[in-house]
């Protein structure tokens, strides 16, 4: 592919380009291998697709049945009552209809995710609580620290993808009803299982009965990813029926096209496909984790979705890797640099059939450790200009050289010529210069959350779809192998509902140094992200305060 489509890239701001811009500015006019969209590649079946073909001029030619018939035949398959489901096209329409009708002034979510889980709220104004996932922590979630957090900010409605994208998280069943109940005192939990169809970590994984019964709970489903038909826009939502009915009032009559309808009563003849097709993918995760965990450097976290996270070895930046790839190769990977809470030093991959498995090893192979001229990954005597995108990263990486926390913590806790101050209560140093009054730091002018150490819980067996992520052989001379990633915890207890002057008191912090590289402890905000201060709603640009969230249907604020 000629160079000039990777500046596709640098006009989509929170995306990768979509496959028909890439195809339309490629040389040869065929798109490149996807590694980026998360779809199904085993469904709908060949012959589904000759199904659809003879059957083209009608379905595109006349208007599809009304949401309500495409509902009650998808609820049927799924044995749902249909007053606890409302359709979408596409589960984005459902997420700006979740926030329009059902987030008040603020909305918690861990970060990295979804991005118009951050994004679609901050344009209609709302305060959005980030709570960063910890890369030293596997990106794993730790349910009782995410609620004390929801609490200490007061944030009304919350967020969480399971499993989560990009890195594949999985939380059990058990511990996000547990969750779910500790949050009964919110606005507003919403559970996206966007990607479940792919866990196999449990029999039973997903939470919509659970939902139905309660009356502030909403589970986000896809179509489009496990039926591997993301032009096709449909997904579906599952709550109480009063909730469920809120959103589902708002929605045209006609919302759902021709092909979804098409789709959706095949489904029925189809099922043992899907199931295959299904089943295919968990067996070809495991496969591809295994290959990619082989090269020199390169971090592959456990995944319960259709893709895989990985970290690039020290000195590979994410972006050049990803052009490289699609130019040298034409194989399209999702680099992550523009996901807030991730780092140009992560992408994320598709999980494909081994054929194209094979491919984009090779073209890794080539990219990050071919003749040293060309290498993504640099001898280390000679240094590197890698960023990861965070200063504090970048000079984690700088002062130990890629080997991580165990170096920096062997290393003085200050720079030479300058005194550590104690910790305060712990007796322990901190870094020289960084102020000792808990609750603020300093980088540059700007003030923000100071870094805490978080202690984690003591890990108990649970199961998953592999053990972790595979270890790497001993790199060749020259490469530099990344620390293993820490196991995901179990979760733990989760604080009970609390009264409204109990919930507005601070947390306690717990005391220590945090090295560098360690997101904060409180969280990042919207207003910080933006560039401000304030913990208060930000206006949407160009309306005032007042009018923080449009009117789609001239009914006024709600929720």
């Amino acid at each position: 592919m000629s160079g000039n489509v990777t500046s596709l890239f640098r006009s989509t701001a929170a995306h990768s380009p979509s496959m028909a811009a890439l195809t339309r500015e490629s040389d040869g006019g065929a798109g490149p291998v996807d590694f980026c969209i998360p779809c199904n590649p085993y469904f709908p079946t060949p012959a589904m697709f000759d199904e659809m073909a003879g059957r083209l001029r009608d379905i595109i030619t006349y208007y599809p049945s009304g949401a309500d018939t495409i509902t009650a035949e998808l609820c049927g398959l799924l044995q749902l009552p249909p007053q606890c489901v409302a359709m979408g096209n596409g589960s984005t329409e459902l997420i700006t209809w979740i926030d329009h009708l059902l987030v008040r002034e603020s909305l918690a979510v861990p970060v990295p995710t979804f991005g118009r889980w951050t994004d679609q709220p901050m344009e209609t104004g709302k305060r959005v609580d980030m709570f960063p996932l910890q890369e030293a922590g596997g990106f794993a979630l730790d349910l009782a620290r995410y609620a004390e957090f929801v609490r200490a900010r007061g944030t009304r409605a919350v967020v969480i993808c399971n499993p989560n994208n990009p890195d594949g998280g999985y939380l059990h069943k058990q511990a996000l009803v547990q969750f779910m109940d500790a949050m009964a005192d919110r606005d507003l939990v919403v559970i996206d299982e966007s990607f479940l169809e792919f866990a196999d970590a449990e029999a039973e994984p997903s939470v919509v009965q659970e939902a139905t019964l309660r009356p502030n709970v909403v589970v986000l489903r896809s179509l489009g990813k496990n039926f591997g038909l993301h032009g096709i826009r449909f997904g579906y939502l599952v709550a109480n029926p009063a909730l469920a009915g809120r959103v589902r009032a708002m929605l045209p009559k006609w919302n759902l096209n021709s092909f979804a309808e098409h789709v959706v009563f095949m489904l029925r003849d189809h099922g043992p496909e899907y199931a295959r097709s299904l089943h295919q993918v968990r067996r070809d995760r495991l496969e591809m984790a295994s290959q990619l965990s082989a090269l020199p450097g390169l971090t592959v976290y456990p995944s319960q979705g259709n893709f895989l996270f990985v970290r690039l070895p020290v000195g590979a930046e994410g972006t050049v890797v990803r052009d490289r790839m699609l130019t040298e190769h034409r194989v399209l990977v999702r680099e992550c640099g523009n996901k807030i809470g991730s780092s140009s030093r992560f992408l994320r991959l598709v999980v494909r059939p081994q054929v194209d498995v094979r491919r984009l090893v090779s073209g890794l192979e080539q990219v990050l450790y071919g003749s040293r001229r060309g290498a993504a990954v640099p001898e280390p005597a000679t240094g590197t200009s890698y960023s990861s995108g965070t200063a504090a990263v970048d000079r984690l990486v700088s002062e130990t050289n890629g080997a991580g926390m165990r170096a920096l913590a062997a290393q003085p806790a200050g720079p030479p010529g300058l005194a550590a101050a104690p910790a305060a209560g712990t007796g322990m140093p901190l870094p020289a210069g960084v102020p000792v009054a808990p609750g603020a730091a300093t980088v540059g002018p700007m003030p923000v959350p100071a870094p805490q150490q978080v202690p984690r819980p003591a890990p108990v067996p649970q199961p998953a779809p592999y053990p972790g992520p595979v270890p790497a052989p001993p790199p060749a001379p020259g490469h530099q192998p990344a620390p293993a990633p820490v196991p995901q915890p179990a979760p733990g207890p989760y604080p009970a509902p609390a009264p409204a002057a109990a919930a507005a008191a601070p947390y306690s912090v717990p005391a220590g140094p945090t090295p560098l590289g360690v997101p904060a402890r409180g969280g990042l905000t919207a207003a910080q992200v933006r560039g401000t201060d304030g913990l208060e709603s930000v206006p949407a640009a160009g309306r005032p305060a007042s009018q923080g969230r449009p009117d789609p249907a001239g009914m006024g604020r709600t929720g």
